[in-house]
């Protein structure tokens, strides 16, 4: 099962704009790159060419990861209106013993176009509160391995 990730049309449209230069211009400048530095003799000795074929393979990388994430993204109006935390939902959260709020986006990491953090349903804290509502606390694993609570204050779609 493909996990379909929110984004916002302006974090969609950058992605996109990347994908595309990584895909046609980028690709006939690393071809060049390798060519000439082939050019230049014995491959085993060739930092340049190594160097090449290095940024080479990172780059096809992010190509994968971005066409991946680009085929899967549901784009601009956050689709739940069911009261409950997802993708495309701005949570507010009380952690256990704090008198403070924050606010955060569900939504991908990749998502940079907006003022408030973003954290992936994949993270302990965007997938604990997933799915919840307001008023509900919800327990998590931290990285470290220790436990944490945290209490929905409020779930709203982006944008509103």
């Amino acid at each position: 099962m493909t996990q379909q990730t929110w984004l916002t049309q302006e974090a969609y449209d950058r992605l996109r704009s990347e994908l595309d230069y990584l895909t046609g211009p980028w690709r006939t400048e690393i071809a060049t790159k390798i060519e000439a530095a082939r050019e230049e003799g014995d491959l085993k000795e060739n930092g340049g060419y190594h160097a090449a074929k290095e940024e080479q393979g990172k780059q096809e990388a992010r190509i994968r990861q971005l066409a991946d994430l680009l085929r899967d993204a549901q784009v601009g109006e956050a689709a739940s209106t069911t009261g409950e935390a997802g993708p495309g939902t701005v949570v507010e959260v009380r952690f256990s013993g704090e008198k403070a709020t924050e606010k955060f986006l569900i939504g991908s990491r990749e998502d940079h176009s907006t003022p408030i953090d973003v954290f992936s349903p994949a993270s302990p804290l965007g997938g604990a509160v997933n799915g919840h509502k307001a008023g509900e606390t919800v327990s998590y694993t931290l990285p470290n391995g220790r436990s944490a609570k945290v209490e929905i204050v409020s779930v709203a779609p982006y944008g509103s």
